[in-house]
């Protein structure tokens, strides 16, 4: 016959370890304003800055051309997918003016075709946040010297 197996009991006079390391702070890349009020007038300072359009701003911003001459009108403000539109070609237009001589020179680039690794960049690549970020990227390489 087999022997019943007795479970053991382990007594442990000593105390559990525990774990006494500051919790790690975690912080995002790159912080994107929150932006709850943005006026038609706030737009307008940064489309001054290159000569586009009212029909190149709105297909950019997804927008029909009505539609942006009644915020233009009404001082009204732009609802969060544009706004962040709006903010992503700020920045793509900072860069553009760092990297030209003048806005004219910024603008003529950006109707140009440009090849540039293995595609080509179109002005009408800009109504994509990917088109909008290549031609940043394409002109951040330009600034160091590497024209591919």
């Amino acid at each position: 016959m087999k022997k019943k197996a007795t479970p053991l009991k382990y007594h442990s006079k000593k105390e559990q370890p525990s774990l006494n390391e500051p919790m790690p702070v975690y912080r995002s890349i790159k912080i994107l304003p929150v932006v709850l009020d943005y006026p038609y007038r706030k737009f307008e300072k940064i489309a001054r800055q290159v000569a586009f359009t009212q029909k190149e701003w709105a297909a950019i911003l997804h927008l029909s051309e009505k539609t942006l001459q009644r915020y233009a009108k009404d001082n009204k403000n732009f609802e969060g997918i544009y706004v962040e539109r709006i903010l992503q070609m700020q920045e793509m237009i900072e860069t553009g003016l760092e990297t030209f001589t003048s806005p004219e020179a910024f603008y003529r680039w950006l109707k140009r075709d440009k090849p540039m690794l293995g595609i080509v960049l179109h002005f009408s690549n800009l109504e994509s946040s990917k088109g909008i970020q290549e031609h940043i990227d394409a002109m951040k390489r330009l600034q160091h010297g590497i024209i591919i």
